[in-house]
């Protein structure tokens, strides 16, 4: 996030300032769900790395929380990005340096995104930002996609959205900060799919997803209430949803056993090639999905210093 916001300024006394600097912008730039930002900006905040203000965002229907770096903030960020572009990585099988690598005026998570967990250099993207319009994501943020493609594949279950179907798309749409064609590629997948879940499934999927650490903030509580509405659930409905959701199995035994050897692996804040091909054989035989590793892996990666 230090890095994104480093390359990305919120204009000093202007009235509008870009997508980029919201939490649906940051979001889609460090590859993460947006589940796992507001807890990092409050503790940089805290920290007095980060200032925030309220501004008018390009196609957002009313003002919007950004943020931007202080003077501390930016040296530490600016330290950051020195020591990490004074690394070595492989390209055609030689040791580079990454500055070198660098095209003008990149911004160091975009020329990041071409480098994989073995530290070798592609020549096309390895991960692609929800908001970019295609590329793959990261498994974190997957998840979004596939909860817009269950979205649309609800709405296309009559073979038609309607137009409060429009609305409820644009807002999940809006909070996730996804790319319009990405999104129009998502729909398309489930019209031809046209396997529809039912509203309860949708709905308990997003109170899982919520729900990874444990509790709701500000803005999921907007917009699963948005949800609620548009489908039509009463009170009970939801309590006895979220309820599912906290005894969901995402807290198994199985998962709790990754987790804990996920801990272990990242203490020295790196997975090395060895530590990653005995998590993939043991999320194999656990069950565990690359959904949840992804989502532990950005919910510890947060916590763990």
């Amino acid at each position: 996030m230090l890095l994104h916001l480093f390359d990305h300024n919120l204009p000093e006394g202007a009235w509008e300032a870009p997508a980029a600097l919201t939490q649906a912008g940051i979001s889609a730039a460090v590859h993460v769900q947006r589940k796992h930002v507001p807890r990092t900006l409050k503790r940089l905040e805290q920290r007095g790395d980060l200032t925030t203000d309220k501004r008018h965002v390009p196609g957002a229907k009313q003002r919007r929380q950004v943020y931007g770096l202080t003077s501390n903030g930016r040296s530490i960020a600016r330290e950051l990005r020195e020591k990490i572009l004074s690394q070595y990585v492989i390209k055609n099988g030689e040791k580079t340096l990454l500055s070198e690598l660098r095209k003008g005026g990149q911004a160091t998570l975009d020329l990041l995104s071409f480098i994989d967990e073995g530290m070798t250099f592609h020549e096309n993207p390895v991960v692609s930002p929800v908001s970019n319009p295609e590329g793959v994501a990261s498994l974190d943020a997957q998840a979004g996609e596939n909860l817009i493609r269950r979205l649309f594949a609800r709405a296309w279950e009559d073979g038609k959205i309607t137009k409060d179907e429009q609305y409820l798309l644009s807002e999940v749409v809006e909070f996730l900060g996804m790319h319009p064609e990405r999104v129009r590629r998502l729909s398309d997948e489930a019209r031809k799919e046209q396997k529809a879940p039912p509203p309860e499934e949708i709905y308990l999927d997003m109170l899982r997803q919520a729900m990874v650490d444990g509790e709701l903030v500000d803005d999921e509580i907007a917009l699963l209430e948005t949800v609620r509405i548009a489908y039509g659930f009463d009170r009970l409905t939801h309590d006895k949803l979220l309820e599912d959701a906290k005894k969901s199995p995402i807290v198994s035994e199985k998962y709790l056993t990754y987790r804990s050897t996920l801990i272990t692996a990242l203490q020295d804040g790196v997975i090395t090639e060895d530590e990653g091909a005995m998590l993939s054989t043991l999320r194999e035989t656990l069950a565990i999905t690359d959904v949840q590793h992804a989502s532990l892996l950005a919910e510890l990666r947060d916590t763990i210093k």
